[in-house]
């Protein structure tokens, strides 16, 4: 089964109001586990940068004005992603971003049903506690040392790390095996049988038992 974790960087909190899509990535999972691919692009949004929007992300209008548009990334965006289901935290934001950018570059929207929204879940399973990322990894021990500001490619891996304890996959390896090994039969193959071994002692070994209970001094098996 292969999904894939996403996370974006934006100008802003609402597309509608111009907000613009600055950094999108993306980590493939193959039955919940990191296959080591990964895919990472900074988009031009082609307007400023807020303050407050720079404080959370350290991307500046200076740096992004060097970057492609999101158009010229879609098309590489679309092929990794394929049609796995989308793991998102807060999905609604990101889908909207997602999808106002793919509008704008004339391109079919990703269904919303396509996201596993990990903020929804959080909330069902720890009602009433912190569900934001940095909380999450907080509860299951993983360490976000690095993150000293949001950066899309980073919370995609720790995102995909929160994933996995939320539902209960994080040792999911020995059952792969299992899998596996039932797969091409080896679990039940019939080994060859093979002739059991002498371990009756030798004439010198128990000449050398009887003579190591020789020395001993009122053993229990002689007590009447």
């Amino acid at each position: 089964m292969r999904e894939i974790v996403l996370d974006t960087e934006t100008t802003g909190l609402d597309p509608s109001a111009g907000h613009r899509l600055v950094e999108v990535a993306c980590v493939e999972l193959m039955n919940h586990l990191p296959t080591g691919r990964e895919f990472q692009r900074y988009v031009n949004p082609m307007r400023d940068m807020p303050d407050e929007a720079y404080a959370i992300h350290g991307l500046s209008a200076e740096f992004l004005r060097g970057q492609p548009e999101f158009a010229a990334v879609a098309p590489a965006l679309l092929a990794f992603v394929g049609d796995s289901p989308l793991v998102i935290h807060n999905a609604e934001f990101d889908m909207r971003f997602l999808n106002a950018e793919l509008a704008l570059a004339s391109l079919p929207p990703v269904p919303r049903e396509r996201a596993i929204d990990t903020l929804a879940i959080a909330r069902r399973r720890f009602p009433g506690a912190p569900a934001n990322l940095e909380a999450l990894c907080r509860r299951f021990n993983i360490d976000d040392s690095a993150r000293v500001r949001h950066g899309a490619l980073l919370d995609a891996n720790l995102l995909a790390a929160v994933y996995v304890e939320l539902i209960g996959a994080r040792e999911p390896g020995l059952d792969l095996a299992h899998a596996r090994s039932g797969a091409n039969g080896a679990a039940g193959a019939k080994r060859a049988l093979r002739p059991p071994r002498p371990h009756a002692p030798s004439e010198a070994e128990l000449a050398a038992h009887k003579e190591f209970l020789a020395k001993l001094k009122q053993p229990i098996w002689l007590a009447t």
